[in-house]
């Protein structure tokens, strides 16, 4: 059969090609961290950001200084240029993990609520729901269908949220797992390229999904002879390393923690908060309080929240609290949560509107919805193309 050539912007016309390709190095190239006071939040015209959230509900600070933040400055950085910027909820994802339906539709929705009240702007990004758009689905069979089961096998993630060890491979492991949990990062991938996103905002515990992301757009191109026809898209980390419970400072801050003050809500009232920084685990040095996260982990994830709310470097933070006379225990958490409760502050009130006007946020996302299905089915014609089956 005679193969056909693949057309300028993303269009192909070509046919299948058996030949395989492997998993080479990336360059780094591939990965950017954002820096505080530069101008990386200011992406290339021509380009598409695109990241979503699970709805699980209000955001706790984790999400809001490590996603939330990040979108809204790239939103506001790139208002003015032709690039495309997508966030929403990834909806999909989250029913690998089954709920009462009327928990996840509130979810849903205050999820979407907290995006807004955080400052994320409706009229400069597309604001919408993964499960409303179902080309997410469609492409996620079509890449199904070239993953290999050893990439899957060698996911994390799904391992963690199964309580099996890292290195588990066994095929009884594999067998005890949901398989919507093991095919979570193809879906991912299928959300990413679905859009011929270039630009995607995700903490460092993704980026093995996008290297998978990265794989499978080069597989895709290689197997349907369609050179470029996905781009590997680009990971970017926030300037804000992952924030911790405050009650262990030895894992990441999570709405599913049982222990109730060890996360901090975007709407969380003030006498929260503080009650929630005084009960936070730190250490027993006094005198001088620095960044030092083997030794002095509970202290040093109070410094970071503190960076990435004032947007300034660690050692910024680190001056500061000196030149503020911060030198015991008291001090330094009283100082944290100033910081924290005026942070907050506005998008806790914003929050509480929101969430009592639901025909407004039916408005945002429907539009949203609209805008994002658009994209989404003209990309799948010239998908489809690729394989045959247009």
């Amino acid at each position: 059969m005679r193969a056909r050539r693949k057309t300028p912007g993303g269009k192909c016309q070509r046919r299948v090609s058996t030949k395989s390709t492997a998993l080479s190095a990336r360059p780094e190239s591939s990965i950017q961290t954002i820096s505080f006071g530069s101008n990386d939040f200011a992406i290339p015209n021509n380009s598409t950001v695109f990241s979503l959230i699970q709805p699980t509900g209000k955001l706790h600070l984790g999400n809001y200084l490590g996603a939330i933040n990040v979108w809204k400055n790239i939103s506001d950085s790139n208002d003015n240029s032709n690039t495309k910027i997508l966030f929403g909820t990834a909806d999909l994802h989250a029913i690998t993990i089954p709920k009462p339906a009327s928990e996840l539709r509130n979810y849903r929705l205050e999820t979407i609520a907290s995006l807004l009240a955080s400052g994320l702007d409706p009229n400069k990004s597309i604001i919408f729901h993964q499960s409303q758009i179902p080309e997410h689905a469609e492409l996620t069979w079509i890449l199904s269908c070239i993953t290999g089961m050893g990439y899957l096998n060698r996911m994390t993630q799904w391992k963690s949220k199964s309580n099996l060890k890292s290195d588990t491979n066994s095929i009884d492991a594999i067998m005890s797992v949901n398989s919507g949990l093991l095919f979570y990062p193809v879906l991912m991938a299928a959300d990413i390229l679905l859009y011929h996103s270039t630009h995607v905002p995700v903490g460092d515990d993704q980026s093995q999904h996008l290297e998978l992301t990265r794989h499978l757009a080069e597989k895709f191109n290689s197997t349907y002879s369609s050179p470029n026809f996905f781009k590997e898209p680009k990971t970017l980390f926030a300037p804000t390393k992952k924030i911790l419970s405050l009650r262990n400072p030895l894992k990441k801050m999570s709405k599913s923690d049982p222990d109730p003050f060890s996360c901090i809500y975007i709407t969380d009232d003030p006498k929260v908060i503080s009650k929630k920084i005084r009960k936070t685990v730190t250490d027993s040095i006094q005198d001088r309080f620095y960044f030092d996260p083997i030794e002095r982990p509970g202290v040093s994830n109070l410094i970071n929240i503190i960076s990435g709310i004032q947007k300034k470097s660690i050692h910024h933070v680190e001056q500061d609290l000196l030149s503020s006379n911060v030198n015991d225990h008291k001090s330094f958490k009283d100082y944290a949560t100033e910081v924290i409760i005026n942070e907050l502050a506005q998008p806790k009130k914003i929050f509480e509107q929101l969430i009592n006007d639901k025909p407004y946020l039916d408005q945002i996302i429907n539009q949203g919805n609209e805008k994002a299905r658009a994209i989404a089915s003209k990309n799948m014609l010239n998908i489809k193309k690729c394989i045959g089956l247009d």
